[in-house]
C-alpha cells in the first residue's frame, strides 16, 4: 500500500497523550523502583526476603485479577470517570504503602495499589483509541511509550539513590506527586465519553476469569503446578460460560472472530514472553557471565530502552503514514532476533560495546513489532469494541510475560544461559505466525465507521 500523509494531530490530542503518559510513567516506575527496595524493607519490617517478595507478588496478582473488569467499568461510567477513579485508587494505594507500619499492612496496600495500576495501562490505550482512532494512534502512542521506556532506565538508579539515601518508603511515595498532577489535569483534559447502555455485571464470568488469570499467573511466577492447573481449569470454565451465556460476558470471546484482533493478541502474547522474559534474563547474564554488580547490570539494560524510544518516534510516524503493519512487524521480528543473537555466545571476554549495540537493535526491533500490533488491534473493530479489545490484548500480554519468564527461568536452571537465550530467539521468531495473520492494509485504511456494529455482537 502506498504511504499517505498522516492525519493531523490536534493540540488537544497531544495534551491528552501527555497526560496519559504521566499515568503510564507512574505505573512503570513503580515496578522498577520497588524491586530495588525489597531488601531494605524486609530488613526494616521483618519477615525475611521470602515474605517480602509478596510485596511484588500481591501487586502482580491484583493487577492481573482486575484487568477483566476494565471494559465493563468504562462502559458503565465513561472514560473520564474510569480514568480519574483508577488514578485515585493508585494514588491512595501508593500513599498508604509509603505509610505502612508492618509487612502485612504493606502487602494489603499493595493489593489496593495493584487494583489501580492494573487498569491504568489499558485505560491509556482505550482513551487514546476512542479519541484519535487507528489513523493517529501510532504517533499518539509515542507520547506514552517513550516515558514508559524511560522508567525502566531511571527506576533502578532512582531506586538505589532514594532507598540508599532516604528510606524505602520513598519507593512508593515517589508516585504521589506524579499522580496528583495527573488528577489535577484529568478533569479538564480527559473527555467524558459516552457510557454504553447499562448491562448487568457478569459476576460469574468475572469470578472465573479473574480468579483463573490470577491463579495461572501465580503458578507461572511461583512455579506452582497446582495453581497453574487450577487457573487453566477456571479459564476453560470461563470460555464455556462466555460462549453459552445469554448475558454480555465480561470479556466477549467473539472478538476472536476478528482476524486483526486475533493476530494482534497472538503477537502481544508472544512478545510479552520475549520482552519480559529477557528483562529477567539479561541482567542475570551481565552479573553471572560478565561479572558486573546489580546496579551496573541495570544500567547496561538502558540501551534497549534507548533503542525502543528511537523506534517509537520513527515507527509511530510510519504507522500513521500507511506503511503495512505486517511489513513493520516482520521487520521488527528480524531486528529483535538479530539483537538477541550476540548474547547466545556472550562470555567474560565479549566486548561490552557489542552487547550495548545489540541491545539498541533489540529495543528498536521490539517496538517496530509491538507498536503496529497495538494500533492494528483496532483496525477492523467498531469503536464500541475498543475497550473490550484493549482488555483482551492486555490480558494476553500479561499472561505471555508471566509464561515467558517462567519458561526461561526453568531453562536457565536446567541448561544455562545459552539455552535460555536460544529459547528467547525462538519465542521471538514465533511472532511471525501472528504477523502473517495481520491484514495487508493498515489500521488507518481498515478502520470501520464508529457506528458500525460488529456482526454477531450480543446486545
Amino acid at each position: 500500500m502506498t504511504a499517505t500523509s498522516p492525519a493531523r494531530l490536534e493540540p488537544r490530542l497531544v495534551r491528552l497523550a501527555l497526560l496519559m503518559s504521566l499515568g503510564s510513567f507512574a505505573a512503570a516506575l513503580d515496578i522498577t523502583v520497588v524491586g530495588v527496595a525489597i531488601n531494605r524493607l524486609s530488613s526494616d519490617l521483618g519477615g525475611g526476603i521470602a515474605a517480602a517478595s509478596w510485596v511484588t507478588t500481591a501487586y502482580l496478582l491484583a493487577l492481573t485479577a482486575v484487568l477483566p473488569l476494565t471494559g465493563w467499568i468504562v462502559a458503565r461510567v465513561g472514560t473520564r470517570r474510569a480514568w480519574i477513579g483508577t488514578l485515585a485508587v493508585f494514588l491512595v494505594g501508593s500513599a498508604l504503602c509509603g505509610l505502612a507500619w508492618s509487612l502485612p499492612a504493606l502487602i494489603g496496600f499493595r493489593v489496593l495499589q495493584g487494583l489501580g495500576g492494573g487498569m491504568l495501562l489499558p485505560l491509556v490505550r482505550i482513551v487514546l483509541a476512542e479519541q484519535a482512532g487507528p489513523e493517529r494512534m501510532g504517533r499518539l502512542m509515542t507520547f506514552v511509550i517513550v516515558p514508559a521506556q524511560i522508567a525502566p532506565i531511571l527506576g533502578p538508579v532512582l531506586g538505589g539513590l532514594v532507598v540508599g539515601g532516604l528510606d524505602w518508603r520513598w519507593a512508593f511515595l515517589l508516585n504521589v506527586p506524579v499522580c496528583v498532577v495527573a488528577l489535577a489535569l484529568s478533569a479538564r483534559l480527559v473527555p467524558a465519553g459516552s457510557p454504553a447502555p447499562r448491562t448487568p455485571l457478569d459476576v460469574r464470568g468475572l469470578l472465573l476469569l479473574s480468579t483463573g488469570l490470577a491463579a495461572l499467573v501465580y503458578g507461572l511466577t511461583a512455579d506452582g503446578v497446582i495453581a497453574m492447573v487450577a487457573g487453566a481449569v477456571l479459564l476453560a470454565g470461563y470460555a464455556w460460560h462466555a460462549l453459552r451465556s445469554r448475558r454480555t460476558p465480561v470479556l466477549d470471546l467473539r472478538l476472536f472472530r476478528d482476524r486483526s484482533f486475533t493476530a494482534c493478541s497472538v503477537l502481544v502474547f508472544v512478545f510479552g514472553g520475549s520482552l519480559f522474559g529477557a528483562t529477567f534474563l539479561l541482567p542475570l547474564l551481565f552479573q553471572n557471565v560478565l561479572g558486573t554488580d546489580p546496579l551496573t547490570a541495570g544500567l547496561l539494560m538502558a540501551p534497549q530502552g534507548v533503542g525502543a524510544m528511537v523506534g517509537t518516534v520513527i515507527v509511530g510516524r510510519l504507522v500513521d503514514r500507511g506503511i503495512s503493519a505486517r511489513t513493520l512487524v516482520l521487520t521488527g521480528i528480524a531486528l529483535s532476533v538479530l539483537g538477541t543473537l550476540p548474547f547466545l555466545f556472550a562470555g567474560p571476554a565479549t566486548p561490552v560495546p557489542l552487547l550495548v549495540a545489540a541491545l539498541v537493535v533489540r529495543g528498536f526491533g521490539l517496538i517496530t513489532a509491538l507498536l503496529p500490533s497495538t494500533t492494528a488491534t483496532y483496525a477492523t473493530l467498531p469503536r464500541s469494541d475498543y475497550a473490550a479489545a484493549t482488555t483482551g490484548t492486555r490480558i494476553a500480554q500479561q499472561v505471555g510475560g508471566s509464561l515467558g519468564t517462567a519458561v526461561l527461568a526453568a531453562v536457565l536452571a536446567g541448561s544455562g544461559f545459552g539455552a535460555a537465550l536460544g529459547v528467547t530467539v525462538g519465542i521471538t521468531a514465533l511472532a511471525a505466525v501472528g504477523a502473517l495473520l495481520l491484514p495487508r492494509l493498515t489500521a488507518a485504511a481498515d478502520a470501520p465507521p464508529s457506528s458500525t456494529p460488529r456482526t454477531g455482537r450480543r446486545s
